[in-house]
C-alpha cells in the first residue's frame, strides 16, 4: 500500500499549467514541520515536499490555495529518476507526492504571512467552510409533507 498524508504550509503560490492536450497540472511544495525541535536552537526543522496534482484537483489547488496557507494533502509517493542530458552518466533522483485529494486546514483567517485582512479567495474559502460547518441546516423543506403515522407510509 502506498499512501501519503501531509499537513503543512505552501512555500509559494501554486502555478497552474496545462499539457499540450489541455490537461491541467499543478506543482507545489509543502513545508511540513518535523516532530521534534532542534536542541541547540529550539527551532523546529521542516521538510519541503514537492507535490503534483492533476485535472480538477490541480485547478482547485491553484484557485483556493496560496503561499503560506495550511493544506492537507493525500496521495501516493512517487520516485522519478532520469538521466542528465548533458552528462549521460549522471542520474537524478527526485521523490514527489502524486496528489489524490487536498483539504483546507487551520482557521478561517489563517494566512501564515502575517496579514490580517483576508483576500477574496480566503473569504470565499471561509464562506464555504462556514457553510459546511453549519449543523442542522437543511435548506428549504416546503416541498416535503410531514408523515404523522406509519399508516401513511406508501410501502
Amino acid at each position: 500500500m502506498n499512501k501519503t498524508l501531509l499537513v503543512g504550509r505552501l512555500t509559494a503560490d501554486p502555478e497552474l499549467r496545462q499539457t499540450q492536450s489541455g490537461v491541467a497540472s499543478c506543482r507545489f511544495t509543502v513545508a511540513v514541520n518535523r516532530k521534534f525541535a532542534d536542541k541547540s536552537t529550539g527551532e523546529r526543522q521542516a521538510d519541503f515536499i514537492t507535490c503534483v496534482a492533476w485535472r480538477q484537483t490541480a485547478e482547485f489547488v491553484s484557485r483556493y490555495f496560496s503561499k503560506g496557507k495550511m493544506i492537507a494533502v493525500e496521495g501516493e509517493l512517487r520516485n522519478n529518476n532520469y538521466q542528465d542530458r548533458n552528462y549521460p552518466d549522471v542520474t537524478h533522483y527526485c521523490t514527489e507526492v502524486l496528489v489524490d485529494n487536498v483539504e483546507f486546514c487551520g482557521g478561517k483567517n489563517d494566512s501564515g504571512n502575517g496579514s490580517t485582512a483576508p483576500t477574496q479567495s480566503q473569504q470565499q474559502a471561509a464562506s464555504q467552510e462556514q457553510t459546511a460547518n453549519d449543523s442542522m441546516s437543511y435548506g428549504n423543506l416546503s416541498d416535503f409533507e410531514e408523515i404523522l403515522s406509519d399508516g401513511d407510509v406508501p410501502f
